[in-house]
């Protein structure tokens, strides 16, 4: 069935938020390209092998020294892998732009995936789901799962 539901750690997501967030404020400052190059490559990986793209600190650290509990919930990950992708890729944009020598367009794009993913730590608004719910709206290829019944597309699930 397509709208059945899976387990999905939002502990791991917002993690992944978090990371993301700090490396490419700290590649803004330190005015590092490469450092925005490596956080768009591990959210393409993340992407391509179906988890949050540093969830490897999570499993190997975070959890492990209880720094952080899971938060699972009944969610879709479909809407979550497809907003890190295009994240990732965007990510990318902004590598390839800083990295050819056009640091507004680079740092600009780089400030957009910061702040969606911020927006999505810190207000539980994924714009990258909703996006991905509204394609499924509009009945687009690919885009098979809608929102958890009782939510509001993007927003996180409440437990």
């Amino acid at each position: 069935m397509a709208d059945e539901l899976c387990k999905v750690d939002h502990t791991a997501l917002r993690m992944n938020q978090a990371v993301i967030i700090i490396l490419l404020l700290a590649a803004f400052v330190l005015n590092v390209p490469l450092l925005v190059a490596f956080v768009a490559l591990v959210m393409l990986i993340g992407t391509a092998i179906a988890r949050p793209g540093f969830f490897f600190l999570y499993i190997g650290a975070l959890r492990p020294l209880s720094i952080v509990k899971p938060d699972v919930l009944n969610d879709n990950p479909e809407p979550h892998r497809f907003a890190q992708g295009f994240g990732g890729i965007v990510a990318a944009g902004s590598a390839a732009a800083l990295l050819l020598g056009s640091p507004l367009a680079g740092w600009a794009l780089s400030w957009l995936v910061t702040l969606l993913a911020a927006l999505n730590l810190f207000v539980g608004f994924c714009a990258g789901c909703a996006v991905y719910y509204w394609m499924n709206r509009l009945h687009a290829p690919g885009f098979v799962k809608g929102p958890p019944a009782g939510t509001t597309p993007g927003m996180r699930p409440r437990t």
